[in-house]
């Protein structure tokens, strides 16, 4: 049965055509250790130069046709399958590497950082998503919500003609590690987001206030305030470190 986020690459892909950028998300996953599992493998760009690594590879695609044809193509460490990214779970220690569908982008995401045994993520998604993630230009909700976990990293701008079709948007090449100590006990995660979406919805005289009306302690409230380098801080001012110490500070009381 297909779903209704689960339509024909067509309809959502733009295949990386630049060899250099090929080579680029290559290196990084030479660079870590760990089983390869490539979410959307398409027509193998990515999935020929990553098998040159001689690493097992696990390809997932939705497209049928592409890993019957695909499968034919690599070595006996490379297995490539049918199957929705969405229901995926990446095994133990691997290093997932995707060029994610942008029309998919935000439900993917969602579903990796959800997913708990993977540790690296070697992600190829629009611009502004990877911007967002790595919180260049102030931190987003999602972002501050998966911080204590995950160390979010942009790399680097990729234009859109290194794309086949050319989408409308320039791409961006982004990695995301799992923190090998997290900020924030696990067990704690859902209370600690639904945290931080309030502080975000949340209205005040400045930062400060804003920590103190969601449970922040006044001491520990003014330091962080005081701390970032904005003149009139805001939550999305905050970075890791601080909303995981903003968050603690409200269970201790």
């Amino acid at each position: 049965m297909r779903h209704n986020h689960a339509g024909r690459h067509e309809l959502g892909q733009n295949f990386i055509r630049d060899p250099a950028v090929v080579g680029r998300v290559v290196d990084l996953a030479a660079a870590e250790t760990g089983p390869l599992v490539e979410w959307g493998t398409g027509d193998g760009a990515l999935t020929m130069k990553l098998a040159e690594l001689g690493r097992p590879l696990h390809g997932i695609d939705l497209d049928a046709r592409r890993v019957r044809n695909l499968s034919r193509r690599v070595g006996r460490h490379v297995s490539i399958s049918r199957g929705d990214i969405l229901r995926h779970a990446p095994p133990r220690d691997s290093v997932v590497v995707s060029n994610v569908p942008f029309h998919l982008t935000t439900p993917i995401l969602r579903h990796l950082l959800a997913c708990t045994e993977w540790r690296t993520a070697i992600l190829i998604t629009q611009w502004e998503v990877a911007r967002k993630r790595a919180a260049v230009g102030g931190t987003t909700q999602l972002t501050a919500q998966w911080w204590p976990w995950y160390e979010f990293r942009l790399i680097e701008r990729i234009p859109a003609r290194a794309f086949t079709p050319q989408p409308s948007v320039d791409g961006g090449l982004l990695t995301v590690r799992r923190r090998d100590a997290a900020l924030v006990r696990g067990r704690q995660r859902r209370a600690y987001q639904a945290w931080v979406a309030a502080v975000f919805s949340s209205r005040g005289r400045g930062l400060a206030d804003i920590l103190r009306r969601n449970g922040v302690p006044e001491p520990t409230a003014a330091d962080i305030a005081r701390r970032t380098r904005s003149r009139r801080p805001l939550p999305r001012d905050l970075g890791a470190d601080d909303w995981s110490r903003a968050y603690l500070a409200t269970r201790t009381g």
